[in-house]
């Protein structure tokens, strides 16, 4: 069997995070492991409270993964401390993972943050240059390249400084623009893609990043390229949206598990 580990945050309210992970690993026929990061209190409204778990300790933890099972994809989320992205970017060098998929999330979908000053240079001097794939949304593209984007040619020189720092491929999410069409930018290093897609209306959008790079590092397990499996993972997104659940008062989770 497949088998993939993720190295993120929990989320309380189990729509993002390491239980969204999960969900995904397991609606795409791939058996997830973890490492946790830290623990949230969260809901569809917002971040109540964090707690980010001591570096070794997430050093541990994927150690203990990578020294018994068959990894063959991984995706980091949440990295709360610049030292928990050095703890990571450490065990990277030491374990032959052959595909590393790098979601730098700062922010949650409600807007509250989930990194501290620092991680963003870590990520940049130390993290990028052992993955294979980075999944930025438009404001975290906008954060790793330091440039303003407002444009289709700002968001392909974001994806050029970006792979720079030494990731194989860049996707830039274009969720965060509006209109009735996301666009989805790959850059590979020779040429772009875009990946066009409906946007689903609503609210019931919470974890959508995560299950993004989730649903990216199962199909790269599974042996299929990046352009085979930006679409596939277009298509899961928006039917994960379209069978949502409602629960919450906020943005609400998506149903991972829909199929």
């Amino acid at each position: 069997m497949r088998t993939a580990l993720t190295i993120a945050g929990s989320d309380s309210g189990a729509g993002a995070g390491i239980q969204a992970d999960l969900k995904t690993f397991a609606a795409h026929g791939v058996y997830g492991t973890t490492a946790i990061t830290a623990i949230t209190a969260q809901n569809t409204r917002g971040v109540v409270a964090v707690h980010a778990l001591p570096p070794e300790l997430v050093r541990a933890q994927i150690e203990a993964v990578l020294t018994d099972f068959d990894v063959h994809a991984a995706k980091t989320g949440m990295l709360a401390t610049a030292p928990t992205v050095s703890a990571v970017a450490s065990a990277m060098r030491q374990f032959n993972i052959p595909f590393l998929v790098v979601d730098p999330v700062m922010r949650s979908t409600s807007g509250d943050s989930l990194a501290d000053y620092g991680v963003l240079g870590a990520v940049r001097a130390e993290l990028l240059r052992h993955a294979f794939v980075v999944t930025p949304n438009l404001p975290e593209a906008e954060h790793l390249a330091g440039i303003t984007i407002r444009t289709s040619e700002h968001r392909r020189e974001a994806a050029r400084i970006i792979r720079d720092f030494g990731v194989q491929a860049v996707i830039i999410k274009g969720g965060h623009d509006p209109g009735a069409t996301i666009s989805d930018l790959l850059y590979d290093g020779n040429q772009f893609a875009d990946f066009r897609v409906e946007r689903v209306p609503g609210n019931q959008t919470h974890g959508t990043g995560c299950a993004f790079a989730a649903a990216i590092a199962a199909h790269l397990a599974h042996g299929r390229s990046l352009p085979e499996a930006i679409p596939l993972v277009q298509q899961y997104i928006t039917r994960a949206i379209r069978n949502a659940p409602r629960l919450g008062s906020g943005n609400g989770p998506m149903n991972h598990l829909f199929r």
